[in-house]
């Protein structure tokens, strides 16, 4: 699916603004985008940051697995997914999802597919940093 398909794994910052120009819009009606923060507080508590640890040569692969899989299954057009990894502060991006399709109901549907299943497949792991201790989240994204 080549050039429709942008994938990034970024260890210093995230851009959801300049990721959107990546995607291909040229035949499409609709774009939709989803932008993950990390949150301030957690149960009540507030949260200094989260480190993303990841297995760095597959993530990647991964990622542009399942764009092309959103393409298949969705039949959008368009597909720009980055993810952080390291430490990420308090309202700083961790994962931006961009999809650009003929229609809304493909977009909105495959953009919810492709957090649903990165978050279950994306060799990724994720540690909390919190004012009450450090705490390894279980499973994967």
């Amino acid at each position: 699916m080549g050039d429709r398909v942008t994938v990034q794994v970024e260890s210093e910052n995230l851009e959801p603004n300049q990721l959107l120009e990546k995607l291909i819009i040229s035949d499409s009606g609709a774009v939709v985008s989803f932008t993950g923060l990390t949150r301030q507080q957690e149960e009540g508590v507030r949260v200094f940051s989260l480190d993303f640890d990841a297995w760095e040569e597959q993530l990647p692969k991964v990622l542009e697995d399942l764009a092309n899989r959103s393409i298949t299954e969705f039949g959008v057009e368009s597909v720009v997914i980055a993810h952080r990894i390291g430490s990420v502060g308090p309202t700083e991006p961790i994962v931006s999802i961009h999809v650009a399709s003929k229609h809304r109901k493909e977009a909105f549907q495959a953009c919810s597919w492709l957090i649903d299943s990165l978050k279950s497949q994306a060799p990724l792991w994720k540690k909390e940093n919190r004012e009450d201790g450090t705490f390894w989240k279980e499973g994967l994204g």
